[in-house]
């Protein structure tokens, strides 16, 4: 059995009662259950349509995301996310770098980097090579002034967490803004690189290992094995090349956001929905949220 979720923004809150109708007698499918008005519906298939690509390409152009997944095992013991223009609407470096007065040359290599076009090591070398200089305090600042949650990620924990989900975020940026973020949206733990100092200021260098794409694998490997959990307990959420590994291997792996290349990877996409898309996913009903 496998369950299509249909939802969209929920600013925009467009869906179509009749185009809902209309797919899931085409599909041949069963019960159609609301889970937010207007904004995101299930129902089961006994089978994966042929035409899914042809439909969810027609669904993207009326702003409507599709997903289709096995109906068993959906609703998942783990969170595994990504931070940067996952969790948070921007990407730490780039703030940082626009500090530092060298903001449109990172913002160039960092779209590089996350379409995965550039060698994740070689690019975050580069831009924090960038920042040398730049007083630590500057992090602060950024993180008061500058940086936003993704809409819906406190619903999301908030919710996974009172059904006794774990939640870890795992970060190619920096511990001094996982940690935060970590704190604010109730995570259990965080990972990221670390920026090194030299006195007040930031040196230019990040401590090695650098945690890139297999760090985020290892992540999922290590909790889950200190869980007894397994890879399909998990549910990935990520936007850049660095994110492929994890959202490939877990359970459930959405590509939010994403970049053209990781997108086309993942066989759940989300571009119009915030993060409670994510709980959509696994069933949940708005009426089921925490928080």
């Amino acid at each position: 059995m496998f369950t299509a979720t249909l939802l969209t923004s929920p600013e925009a809150r467009t869906l179509d009662t009749a185009l809902i109708t209309s797919l899931r007698n085409a599909w041949g499918g069963g019960e159609i259950t609301v889970l937010a008005d207007a904004e995101a519906v299930e129902f089961p298939l006994v089978n994966f349509p042929d035409n899914f690509q042809a439909v969810w390409a027609d669904l993207q152009a009326r702003r409507v995301d599709l997903c289709l997944q096995p109906t068993e095992g959906r609703r998942k013991k783990m969170l595994l996310a990504d931070m940067d223009s996952t969790m948070i609407q921007q990407e730490c470096i780039d703030e940082l770098a626009d500090e530092a007065g060298v903001g449109a040359r990172v913002k160039d290599i960092t779209a590089r980097a996350m379409n995965g076009e550039l060698d994740f090591d070689g690019a975050l070398t580069e831009r924090v090579g960038l920042l040398r200089g730049l007083p630590v305090s500057v992090i602060d600042r950024v993180l008061d002034t500058r940086i936003t949650l993704m809409p819906g990620g406190p619903a999301l924990l908030a919710t996974m967490k009172a059904n006794g989900a774990y939640c870890a975020l795992v970060s190619g940026g920096f511990t001094a803004f996982t940690a935060r973020i970590a704190a604010t949206l109730g995570f259990d733990e965080n990972r990221a690189n670390t920026l090194l100092t030299e006195g007040d200021r930031l040196s230019g260098q990040v401590a090695r290992p650098i945690l890139g794409r297999q760090a985020k694998v290892q992540a999922l490997d290590e909790i889950t094995a200190r869980l007894g959990l397994t890879d399909a307990d998990v549910l990935a959420v990520g936007d850049g090349a660095n994110d492929l590994g994890m959202l490939t291997r877990a359970g459930a792996g959405v590509a939010l956001h994403a970049k053209p290349s990781v997108a086309a990877e993942c066989d759940l996409r989300i571009n119009f929905g915030d993060l409670t898309a994510l709980l959509y996913l696994q069933g949940y009903a708005r009426a089921d949220f925490a928080g």
